[in-house]
C-alpha cells in the first residue's frame, strides 16, 4: 500500500469553462459543434504557458492542475488573458470560416488547497475538497454573460501572505462573492 500522507499535495485546480455549451449543443448540428468545441477546447489547451497538468477534459472544460509551486497571480492572470485571448480568435476564425455565429464564452475558476489524484485504468483523476469547491463555483449567479475570471480566498491567500480579511471588508468588496462550502471567491 502506497504511503498515504505522500498521496496529497497542496496545489491549484483551474478550470476554463466553455459558457453556453448546453444552449449550444441542443441547437447546433452535432457535427459542427463537435468541430466548434474540439477547436475551442485545443485552443485553450494549446494556450498553457504555464505548463499546467491536465486531469481531464470535462465536455466544455479543462481541469488543469500544479501541484507545490504554484504560479503567481501576476503570471496566473497573464495566462488567463492568453487563453481568452486566444480563445476568442478561435471563436472569430470559426464563425468566419463556418458562417454563423458562435454564442459561447469562456469562464475561469483559479482555486487553491490539497488534494490527491488516483488511476483508474489508464485514466488519472484528481480527489479531494478542492476539486469539489473549483466545480461548485462554476455555479454561480456573478454575471449572465462572461468572461469572467473567479479567484477563491484560498489561492489568493497562497499567492499574498497577508492576514485574512475580515467579513466586514469583504462585504464592501465589489467583486466578492461568498459561498458557505468555500468562502469568499474573488472575480475579474
Amino acid at each position: 500500500m502506497e504511503n498515504l500522507t505522500t498521496q496529497y499535495k497542496t496545489g491549484m485546480v483551474m478550470i476554463p469553462d466553455i459558457s453556453g455549451f448546453t444552449d449550444f449543443v441542443i441547437n447546433t448540428n452535432m457535427f459542427i459543434g463537435k468541430y466548434i468545441t474540439e477547436h475551442l477546447l485545443k485552443s485553450i489547451i494549446n494556450s498553457n504557458n504555464l505548463a499546467l497538468e491536465i486531469s481531464e477534459i470535462e465536455g466544455d472544460a479543462v481541469l488543469f492542475y500544479k501541484y507545490h509551486k504554484i504560479p503567481s497571480f501576476d503570471d496566473t492572470i497573464a495566462q488567463i488573458e492568453v487563453m481568452y485571448n486566444n480563445y476568442k480568435k478561435e471563436v472569430a476564425r470559426l464563425s468566419l470560416h463556418l458562417a454563423t455565429e458562435i454564442p459561447l464564452s469562456l469562464k475561469i475558476i483559479v482555486h487553491y488547497g490539497v488534494f490527491s489524484k488516483y488511476k483508474i485504468g489508464r485514466f488519472e483523476k484528481l480527489y479531494g475538497t478542492p476539486v469539489v469547491e473549483a466545480h461548485k463555483m462554476l455555479k454561480n449567479h456573478i454575471a449572465k454573460f462572461p468572461p469572467y475570471a473567479l479567484f477563491s480566498n484560498a489561492f489568493l491567500e497562497a499567492n499574498f501572505e497577508k492576514p485574512a480579511r475580515s467579513t466586514a471588508e469583504y462585504d464592501n468588496c465589489d467583486n466578492c462573492m461568498y459561498f458557505p462550502e468555500i468562502g469568499y471567491i474573488h472575480y475579474l
